[in-house]
């Protein structure tokens, strides 16, 4: 812990004062273009709401300052100007407590989500705000890692109240060792999609003629198995998703191909069906929302999915699913709704492992332990008591209350939609200039390259390519 991070700790948590508005800053992956992180923000707010009038306190009793977890920005990350935490100050401290709902706060390996976390709760530390983390990613814990133990000083932090994972539990518990924080593995909050979007209306994908079931294909990007340290390319994926339609409509099924929103991942898909000449009716290349997210799960009879809230969001819908495996955090969700075996590692990446296994949990339903749904918003209301009606006597709704109290979706405006789809836009252009500049960059190495290294670059070009033909 820095000296900065000790004089901080020492400094009073801030008293809740009765009477007066709550306000509560919730921090998740609301500007991601993975529409799932939109679902789980959707859902985290109304599971908040649901705390606040189970506490009895009245709408106009309190107020949700919804931001991204990177409200430290990358720029400050980048050059540590303390100018450019000014919005980050203003928005904790005038709040009564920081939420972090379901975002990946703990990555480190690939992300820095750590250093934002970390920076956080350090601003939070100062401002006395008491700071809660409700069923949040977790990657495991290193005691030699100095990134995993940055992260467990600042945890250490007195504002720290609460902590609960969707996933590792046990690296959790190593987190927060020796402290009084509160721990615990909880269900995701878009378990809870279900009864958030059941108002949601819009355009709906059109039944099959012949009434065939409908399997969605939830595709990704490219990179993201080379990022996890998994040999799988992107023509693997390519032929693998191929393999899964032939099969699929030799057995007589619908399908759908679709994204959870990434843009990467839509670039993926475009490629596939351009290059496969896939037809049009049969695939969503773009998501930009949560409704239209909500139109093409809830339009399925099955799910294989690579991205994790497909997986969750299908579960909620109460459809049948297979989680395509490429981190751990996907078999830790089929393995807390007791669905371990609906998690197929790398291995099973087959038409004939995956399509069987889709059909097995078809016969077999979605069954809900509600106990273990319950968690998510049972700790979240154990949290917000605590801290704003420590002396009530209010007990948490049980499940059938909660799913009729939890507000509903109101749907996102056209304002809103544009912000979402422009933000996507902004992150490809960003993503082709970096791809143009490193090909820039090794056009000017070729260049300079002597002329002998040239000819056997282009030889070997020349070798792949008619290897590739002839496949």
């Amino acid at each position: 812990m820095t000296s900065e991070q000790t004089a901080a700790s020492a400094m009073p948590v801030k008293q809740y004062v009765p009477g007066e508005p709550i306000r509560i800053l919730l921090l998740t992956n609301r500007d991601s273009d993975n529409v799932g992180d939109q679902l789980i923000e959707a859902s985290a707010i109304s599971l908040i709401k649901g705390a606040m009038k189970n506490l009895g306190i009245a709408p106009d009793g309190f107020t949700i300052e919804s931001r991204a977890a990177g409200i430290i920005s990358k720029a400050y990350l980048k050059s540590g100007d303390e100018k450019l935490l000014a919005s980050a100050r203003k928005s904790i401290s005038r709040s009564d407590v920081v939420i972090f709902g379901g975002a990946p706060l703990f990555n480190y390996s690939y992300q820095n989500f750590y250093l934002r976390t970390i920076r956080t709760i350090e601003l939070a530390q100062e401002y006395g705000v008491p700071v809660l983390f409700s069923s949040i990613g977790v990657e495991p814990y290193s005691a030699t890692n100095p990134k995993s133990q940055q992260l467990k000083a600042a945890l250490a932090m007195p504002v720290v109240r609460q902590i609960t994972t969707r996933d590792d539990i046990d690296s959790v518990r190593k987190y927060v060792e020796g402290t009084d924080v509160a721990v615990a593995h909880v269900s995701d909050p878009a378990v809870f999609a279900d009864a958030v979007f059941s108002d949601v209306k819009g355009a709906r994908v059109p039944a099959q003629a012949d009434g065939a079931k409908r399997i969605g294909l939830v595709v990704t990007r490219a990179g993201i198995f080379k990022d996890n340290g998994i040999k799988f390319s992107e023509s693997a994926q390519r032929k693998f998703w191929l393999e899964v339609i032939k099969d699929l409509t030799a057995r007589g099924y619908d399908y759908r191909l679709f994204t959870t929103g990434h843009f990467s991942d839509e670039v993926f898909l475009d490629a596939l069906v351009k290059e496969k000449r896939l037809p049009m009716r049969k695939v969503a290349v773009t998501v930009n929302s949560p409704e239209e997210l909500h139109t093409q799960l809830s339009a399925c009879d099955g799910v294989i999915a690579y991205r994790l809230h497909a997986s969750i969001a299908a579960f909620a819908y109460g459809i049948p699913a297979i989680g395509l495996s490429w981190n751990f955090k996907v078999p830790y969700f089929y393995e807390s709704v007791g669905l371990g075996d609906r998690a197929l590692p790398v291995e099973k990446w087959k038409a004939s492992e995956v399509i069987p296994a889709l059909e097995k949990a078809m016969a077999e339903g979605v069954h809900k332990d509600e106990a273990f749904l319950m968690t998510v918003y049972e700790t979240l209301f154990s949290g917000l008591k605590g801290i704003f009606a420590p002396t009530s006597e209010a007990t948490a709704y049980a499940f059938d209350e909660l799913r009729e109290e939890l507000p509903r979706y109101e749907g996102t405006s056209v304002a809103e939609y544009k912000v979402k789809v422009t933000r996507k836009f902004r992150r490809t252009y960003e993503n082709y200039q970096k791809q143009a500049l490193a090909a820039q960059k090794t056009a000017r190495e070729f260049e300079q390259a002597p002329p002998a290294v040239q000819k056997s670059i282009i030889n070997a070009g020349r070798f792949f390519r008619r290897f590739a033909s002839n496949k």
